[in-house]
């Protein structure tokens, strides 16, 4: 069976966004520290593949990577699926409950539209997307601690999940990993992810690169609009062709030894 091996992608949206560029704004992280992975928790990660082979000399599965895109400063990806919208509504139910109580008061030295404002604060803005993003469509930008957002040019608010749109490179043109994009039902990568089978045949060092894509807030004809951009990131697989060994024993791959004592 084919061993699944996970690079977190992890990206300083903010920063990015900021000076247009990943270098420095990128943080990669794979399960496959203790197997001679590099570089952990740097642009510069080098991700281990280990060898398929029986001990016999014989071609084993392929190994399997997984990438997963995060945002560093956002909302966490493991709340429910429908937390953006549950917290819009939330704000605009507010909202209607305020401007209500607002409606049956006398207006006294102007305080009706201090007032107003108030509820305007409450309620934020509410965001549209173009049709070149898969970013949060029609609903109210949130802080990272879930409380929305009205004064948009503070900064201050949760970006939405990176994007990886594509995989290409030295590795994919060598035919050394073969990547696709899936769909899935795990909530957390909101029904898609991308993977790659690796051929470990080949052993050696190889580069690839990831097309990711950020989402801008910016004020476009009045509204306020997740716009995206995109970057180019790259990394390295290092596979290393060694046989397959027994992680209890040590030893080939077998039937693991049963000590005496469990049958007393």
């Amino acid at each position: 069976m084919a061993q699944q091996l996970a690079i977190i992608v992890l990206v300083d949206v903010g920063n990015a966004l900021e000076s247009r560029t990943l270098d420095g704004n990128t943080y990669l992280f794979d399960n496959m520290k203790l197997q001679g992975s590099l570089n952990q928790g740097s642009g510069e990660l080098v991700t281990a593949v280990n060898g398929a082979y029986w001990n016999d000399g014989s071609q084993a599965g392929e190994q399997v990577l997984n990438w997963l895109p995060y945002s560093l400063g956002s909302i966490p990806p493991t709340v429910p699926r429908g937390y953006h919208t549950t917290r819009s509504r939330q704000a605009e139910s507010e909202a209607l409950a305020e401007l209500a109580a607002l409606a049956g008061k006398p207006s006294v030295n102007g305080d009706t539209d201090a007032a107003l404002a108030k509820i305007h604060k409450t309620v934020g803005t509410r965001v549209r997307t173009t049709g070149r993003t898969r970013a949060h469509s029609g609903q109210r930008v949130l802080d990272v601690t879930g409380q929305v957002v009205s004064d948009h040019s503070q900064g201050a608010h949760s970006y939405p999940a990176p994007v990886i749109t594509d995989i290409f490179g030295e590795a994919v043109d060598e035919k050394i990993i073969y990547p696709a994009e899936y769909g899935s039902p795990d909530l957390v990568t909101d029904g898609w992810y991308w993977s790659a089978t690796v051929d470990t045949s080949r052993p050696g060092t190889y580069t690839y690169k990831m097309r990711i894509q950020l989402h801008d807030l910016v004020q476009r004809a009045g509204e306020w609009t997740w716009e995206p951009v995109n970057f180019t990131c790259e990394s390295k697989l290092r596979i290393v062709s060694e046989p397959k060994r027994n992680a209890f024993t040590g030893a080939g791959m077998g039937y693991l030894p049963i000590a005496p004592a469990a049958f007393a």
